[in-house]
């Protein structure tokens, strides 16, 4: 992952242009199944419009020697997106309203975008302000903004049931490591994974498109479908990290997604945050806006806007990790598994099984084996049809992961059945995976 985060970090994406086709390209050609689609420039998205494409050539600002002290070519955020044409000398006062920098982070690069107004821009660093000199200085920036097109890509992987799960994360950040990176490779990662399942209990669908108005668009056009087959889902973003989990609920704040997330952290062992709904800010919101009303939050290392490094060129490839980035795909897999294997189950016997003739419980009875069947018959004191795994291992204050090792036990013992608790139908034997 981190190594697709290095050969990605060089292009300049932004909402639209070449930088994300070819962070797409480079994705579909590890994910051949990916769907690549272009959105024309104009395109109604709820109360939004796809936006002008805007390309770069070249920025840059020279000093009177003709010396070029910010060169976009040196690093790609040193233009602020979006920036419209320019090419003129400037006196230092009339070069003042062109530039953003960071008092308070002297040796940063700021990321400055103007996607909605017609501007342009330079970012540097506090320092680089500083030292300019007095002038005078010419100013040039080779772009254009023209009708064309938003593009983003989406793999459908089919399961047993059209129930989908999604997972979104978006492409649209120059270069960003953590803020813009590790979501996609994390993505990526994840996709391969669910695709090297023999059978799949759910529909898995992933999404690389543009923040906000690439997932609007998304949501206006599949809003009947999602309603009706998303069962779960999430923002993938700020992955890449070692320093800390996060999530961000569903504005609902009790769905699936967030009962699983909230699973997931506490089985870590680790530090985390759980913001609140109002902490959001990245597409979480366009999935849970009103009128749309999806079940998708975000499960993130250190959570955007929380790190020092955000939105600046320090979020750079040595922010993340590939400890980082693992830590952040084991909280998705962990997600996927418990999909895959969470039931309802019911006991085929009345009343408490007698475990010690079926192997399950020493016949010989001291202070340490009643340690350890505890967890044992707490869990089957909940087999009642009830409760899934997902349940009762929060009930039971143990690990999902222990949890479905009593239970498989159980299960191979012949004590259980699987309960479809919508039909409240008992199924008789099926295959029961992990």
């Amino acid at each position: 992952m981190h190594d697709w985060a290095r050969h990605l970090f060089p292009f300049n994406r932004s909402l639209t242009g070449d930088g994300v086709r070819q962070t797409l390209n480079f994705i579909k050609a590890h994910l051949p199944e990916l769907q690549l689609f272009e959105v024309p420039t104009g395109t109604q998205a709820f109360d939004w419009v796809v936006p002008k494409e805007w390309s770069i050539s070249d920025a840059w600002i020279a000093d009177s020697n003709g010396k070029k002290i910010i060169d976009f070519r040196d690093n790609n955020l040193h233009c602020m997106g979006y920036s419209m044409p320019v090419n003129k000398i400037v006196s230092r006062e009339e070069l003042e309203p062109y530039l953003y920098s960071l008092p308070n982070q002297p040796d940063a690069i700021p990321y400055v975008t103007s996607y909605y107004e017609e501007k342009s821009g330079f970012c540097l660093t506090q320092n680089q302000k500083e030292s300019l000199g007095t002038g005078p200085f010419h100013i040039y920036i080779d772009s254009k903004l023209f009708d064309g097109s938003m593009s983003y890509g989406e793999l459908l992987i089919p399961g047993e049931t059209a129930e989908t799960i999604l997972f979104s994360t978006y492409i649209c950040h120059p270069s960003l490591a953590n803020n813009e990176l590790s979501g996609p490779v994390v993505a990526l990662a994840l996709a391969k994974y669910v695709q090297s399942f023999k059978k799949r209990r759910y529909s898995y669908r992933f999404l690389f498109t543009v923040e906000n108005i690439g997932a609007t668009y998304f949501i206006s056009k599949h809003l009947e479908e999602l309603r009706r087959d998303l069962i779960c889902g999430w923002v993938l973003t700020c992955m890449g990290d070692d320093r800390n989990y996060s999530y961000v609920p569903t504005r609902n704040g009790n769905t699936l997604t967030d009962r699983i997330s909230r699973k997931i952290l506490k089985d870590l062992g680790e530090e985390f945050t759980e913001f609140s709904w109002l902490d959001g800010g990245s597409d979480e919101r366009r999935y849970n806006s009103p009128g749309v009303n999806l079940p998708v939050g975000s499960l993130m290392r250190t959570k955007y806007g929380q790190y020092l490094e955000y939105h600046t060129s320090l979020d750079d490839l040595k922010l993340i990790s590939p400890i980082g980035l693992a830590g952040g795909l084991s909280m998705l897999i962990q997600a996927v598994d418990i999909l895959e294997t969470n039931r309802t189950f019911k006991l085929t016997v009345k009343g408490e099984p007698q475990l010690g003739k079926r192997g399950l419980y020493p016949n010989t009875s001291t202070i340490a084996s009643d340690a350890t069947v505890r967890n044992l018959m707490n869990v089957v004191s909940y087999l009642d049809g009830e409760l899934d795994i997902l349940e009762i291992s929060g009930v039971c204050s143990i690990s999902y992961k222990e949890a479905v090792f009593l239970i498989n036990k159980l299960y191979e013992a012949n004590v259980l059945e699987i309960v479809d608790k919508q039909t409240i139908e008992i199924k008789s034997r099926p295959a029961f995976y992990f």
